[in-house]
């Protein structure tokens, strides 16, 4: 089924690029390995490069920098890694700070890096959920 139909709601509220780049990375694995979780493992993999997920939408990253944002999108399948959830775990302290005052983290400001990914992976799992129950 083509990309442009299976969509992430996520990605609807995202930039023109975010999607063309989930569409296209996404085509191109259901022609490679068919329809199903490894297409959208593989779309998502791409998206994680250029783009990061702040609240229920994907922005480009800090300064336009790309690369993997956590251990599983940088490594080849089945080699394990988890998932930062969207977040850009190799982005500066000082980006997720700002990144956790958009989404109104309290508490931020005596928050570690840890402490800030983990805060604002929870906050954009709040905010999908609330946006997809609209």
């Amino acid at each position: 089924m083509p990309g442009r139909q299976e969509v992430p709601s996520t990605l609807e509220r995202s930039p023109r690029e975010a999607r063309r780049t989930w569409i296209e990375a996404h085509d191109s694995a259901v022609r490679e390995y068919g329809e199903g979780e490894r297409a959208h493992r593989v779309a998502y993999g791409a998206l994680k490069h250029t783009y990061e997920k702040v609240g229920d939408h994907w922005e480009r990253k800090e300064g336009g920098r790309k690369g993997p944002s956590d251990p599983r999108s940088g490594r080849p399948r089945g080699r394990g890694g988890r998932s930062g959830e969207g977040v850009d775990e190799k982005a500066s302290k000082e980006h997720l700070y700002g990144v956790a005052r958009r989404l109104g983290v309290e508490g931020r400001s005596k928050m570690s890096k840890a402490d800030l990914l983990a805060a604002i992976r929870k906050a954009n799992r709040s905010r999908t959920r609330a946006s997809r129950s609209e």
